[in-house]
Parts: structure tokens; C-alpha cells; sequence
């Protein structure tokens, strides 16, 4: 008698794990209401059928550690400097990254115009969401008329006959726009679900470790901001970069979530014009106002993300709150960390903030999390509910504690030093920060603090 092919499974959406029933907490992630069925087909020997003509190959053995030869990685350079430097210095052979994003922010936009400039290599470009025409078009709105490469799109979802032209083509670079978008013919379920998220990447990876051929994967996020699909999706792959960005605002930046070949510390900048993403080389100069009027309420920020240090304008407004309760608004900041920096102005220097509308802006669209803008936000609230201007020729870096007190900062030397490239001719820091550290080097003037009072009598005596 023949075995019911109609058998289903259920997927956790987080973690990949599998269960012959419904539950509602996953056992194996903690998260709830996960759970999916879906349609398995059995199992037919396809884990091999992907990957390279390994006809008569021998089983792996193991080998002792010491006995392997370590051999440099010869990474591929790509033409953009940023994404060499979030991948680590290029791209690794036979690896397999995947790149996210929301919808529209330029994931597709980014492979594009890094592999219309690859001209020694030969890359199979995979579209499941878009035609040839669309591609063609933004092809040329990116390159225009220079498109003297060898880039082979193919507008397909089916993974047999994605695999099928790859072992009829043999490229050198393939590019898969989206993983979510390909499904396998021996699936029953649909496309974009957990099992084909899945099969197929491993398919891919597979291929990428048996024939050293590097591979590139678009993956959309959800609606919490992940990666869709299962979480097994970002193991799998040796490199997650995500790529993110306020779609009202040009500037986008490439973060690196995970890198077996890098620093997962490094970021990449972008800023979105018409005919694609240019590289902001110093994004100081791009995020600091141009206007040399002083204004309340305005303070730069030295901060770092990654391994990169730049300076940032911090906006600030106070006003009476016109309905009796105080509104609190902040763009590119945490608000609970804002809310916490009131409550140390209110208890600490005695400034009465609980009737006054606050609204804090980190200007440029970008999002901070660096503890060193504490210094700076307070100085731009504290700037606004006197009315008085702060120098443009002076920045602020350091972190604020609970007693009022300015905590000591990682990187400080970073700090001045891009500070002081831009012209600053002063920069607040936290007392004893530099202890330690020669000072022979800067030119830039160090006002040392070590409690917010100190930094308000000097900013307004």
C-alpha cells in the first residue's frame, strides 16, 4: 500500500524546528505562536542534486587540525570600497552571503550596480520578482551606456531550472534576488515558506562549498524588522549584512550582523541619488549642518558605529506643553534613554522638564545608539530651555549616569582626532578619559567634565 503523500509538518518561523503537532511556545526558541503547517514531500535523495557533478566522489575523512594547511583567503574585491570593507576586504570564495532590507531601500539596487562593474569575472544574475525589461531599465538608469560586462540575468523561481542553467553556464558570481521567491518542484508548499526558505538555501550552499563559487542572497524582513523566513536561513549563510535606512531620508548604512570571514563591528554609508547608491567616504561633513548661524537647542555628537567615528548634529526643542500633558517625541534615539536623561536634568540640576514639551532629532535620518550622545542630547535640551546658542565650533561626547555624573567613553582618541580633522576648535569630553593617552598629538582644545553642573556652567556660566 502506498504512504499517504499528503503528510504535513509543522515549522517553527523563528528557529526552523520541526513538530508533528501544533504548540504554542517553541521548545527550542522560546517564541510563541510560531508554529505553521506545511505539506513535506518524502525525502528522495535531492540533498545531492544540487550541487556540483560529485558522481563517485569518496566520503569526507577527518583529518587532524594540525596537519591543514592554513592558507590566506583570496577574497574577490568588489568595485565599491564600503561593501569590501562590511565584507571584510571583499568577498571570499565559495561563500554565501545574504543581504536584507525593507522593501525599496536599495538591496537590489547595491548588487546591481557592484556587479555592472565587474568586468573579469562572468555573474548569473537570478530574478524571481522582476522582468528583464525592469532589470534592463534600471541597468541603464544605474551604468547607462556602460555596460561592457559579462552579466547574465535569469528571470526564473523554479530551482530546478535555476540549477540547471548554472551547471549549463558555470558562472563565476550568482546572484539570487529574492531567496524567498524560489521554490523547489519536490515541495508541495508554496513559495517563501519556512521549508523553501530553507531546502533552497542549502541547495545554494551546497553548490557555493562544492564548487568554491561564490553566492549572494536578497532575503525581505518582516514586519518585527528580521530576516523572513526561518532563523536556520542566517545560519546557513556565512555573512547576514542588513541594510538599513528611513526611505524619507538619502542615507542609507550597511551593517554587518554576522561574518565568518570579518568584523561584524564594521558599517558601510550610502547616500541614494537617481542613478543609484554613492559612497559617503566622510559622512561628517554629509550630517553636520552647513549653516553658520548658531541656533538654541542645536549641539554635534562624536559618535561611533562600528569601527568609524563622525560627528552628528543633535536638534532639540522645549517648549510649554499647550495641553497640560507633556508630549515627548524623538527621532533616531531611544526615548526611554531621553526619558532617563530628563529625569537626571529634573533631579540632578534642577531644571523642571515634567510640564515642557520635548522633541529630540539626530539629524540626517540616521539612528544612534552610542551611550557617548548623552552629553551631547543634554547639552541641546539644556541649549533649548534657556534659549541660549551653543558655539558651532564646539562638540560633545560622553555618557551620562544616573547621579549626574559623565561616565568615561570607549575610543577617545577616535573622537578628537576625527573632531579635530573637521576644524573643531573644542571638544567636551569626560574627565580623566584621557588617562593614559598622550596628548602631545591634538590641537584641538579638551574641556574635561565630570558632572553635568560642570558642563552647564561652562556652556552658560
Amino acid at each position: 500500500m502506498a504512504k499517504n503523500s499528503n503528510k504535513t509538518v509543522f515549522y517553527c518561523k523563528n528557529c526552523g524546528a520541526e513538530s508533528p503537532k501544533w504548540v504554542g511556545r517553541c521548545p527550542a526558541c522560546g517564541e510563541w505562536n510560531t508554529y505553521v503547517e506545511e505539506p513535506v514531500a518524502p525525502r528522495s535523495g535531492h540533498s545531492t542534486k544540487y550541487g556540483a557533478d560529485s558522481a563517485g566522489r569518496e566520503a569526507a575523512r577527518p583529518v587532524k587540525i594540525s596537519q591543514i594547511r592554513a592558507e590566506a583567503l583570496s577574497r574577490i574585491h568588489l568595485p565599491s570600497g564600503e561593501l569590501n570593507r562590511v565584507l571584510g576586504g571583499g568577498l571570499v570564495p565559495g561563500s554565501i552571503v545574504l543581504i536584507g532590507g525593507e522593501p525599496g531601500i536599495g538591496k537590489s539596487t547595491l548588487v546591481l550596480q557592484n556587479v555592472l562593474r565587474i568586468r573579469s569575472r562572468r555573474v548569473l544574475y537570478v530574478s524571481g520578482e522582476e522582468s528583464p525589461q525592469q532589470l534592463r531599465m534600471r541597468a541603464d538608469r544605474i551604468a547607462g551606456s556602460q555596460m561592457d560586462c559579462e552579466c547574465y540575468l535569469l528571470c526564473e523561481t523554479s530551482l530546478e531550472n535555476i540549477f540547471a542553467s548554472i551547471r549549463a553556464d558555470r558562472p563565476d558570481l550568482i546572484i539570487v534576488d529574492s531567496i524567498q521567491t524560489i521554490a523547489s518542484d519536490e515541495l508541495e508548499s508554496a513559495a517563501g515558506t519556512v521549508s523553501q526558505v530553507r531546502e533552497c538555501a542549502a541547495a545554494f550552499q551546497r553548490y557555493a562549498k562544492e564548487t568554491n563559487t561564490p553566492v549572494i542572497l536578497i532575503g525581505h524582513i518582516n514586519k518585527e524588522g528580521s530576516i523572513a523566513g526561518p532563523k536556520v536561513l542566517e545560519h546557513i549563510v556565512d555573512a547576514v549584512l542588513q541594510f538599513e535606512g528611513d526611505r524619507n531620508y538619502m542615507y542609507r548604512i550597511l551593517r554587518s550582523i554576522k561574518n565568518r570571514f570579518g568584523n561584524t563591528s564594521e558599517i558601510g554609508i550610502y547616500e541614494m541619488k537617481e542613478d543609484g547608491l554613492r559612497e559617503v567616504i566622510n559622512p561628517s561633513e554629509m550630517l553636520l549642518s552647513q549653516s553658520d548661524e548658531p541656533l538654541s537647542g542645536t549641539t554635534i555628537g562624536v559618535t561611533i558605529d562600528g569601527t568609524r567615528p563622525f560627528l552628528i548634529e543633535v536638534q532639540a526643542l522645549v517648549s510649554t506643553a499647550a495641553y497640560g500633558t507633556a508630549q515627548r517625541s524623538v527621532t533616531g534615539f531611544d526615548q526611554r534613554r531621553m526619558n532617563m536623561l530628563l529625569a537626571v536634568l529634573e533631579k540632578r540640576v534642577g531644571f523642571k522638564l515634567a510640564q515642557k514639551d520635548v522633541f529630540l532629532n539626530i539629524a540626517g535620518g540616521i539612528k544612534v545608539a552610542d551611550p557617548a550622545m548623552d552629553l551631547p542630547i543634554i547639552c541641546a535640551i539644556l541649549s533649548s530651555n534657556v534659549d541660549m546658542t551653543i558655539d558651532r565650533r564646539l562638540c560633545f561626547s560622553g555618557e551620562v549616569g544616573l547621579s549626574g555624573e559623565i561616565r568615561q567613553i570607549t575610543r577617545i582618541e577616535q573622537r578628537i582626532g576625527e573632531a579635530q580633522k573637521l576644524g573643531f576648535e573644542a571638544i567636551v569630553i569626560p574627565k580623566h578619559n584621557l588617562k593614559g593617552v598622550k596628548r602631545d598629538g591634538f590641537t584641538i582644545r579638551l574641556v574635561e567634565v565630570s558632572k553635568v553642573e560642570e558642563a552647564f556652567r561652562y556652556l552658560f556660566g
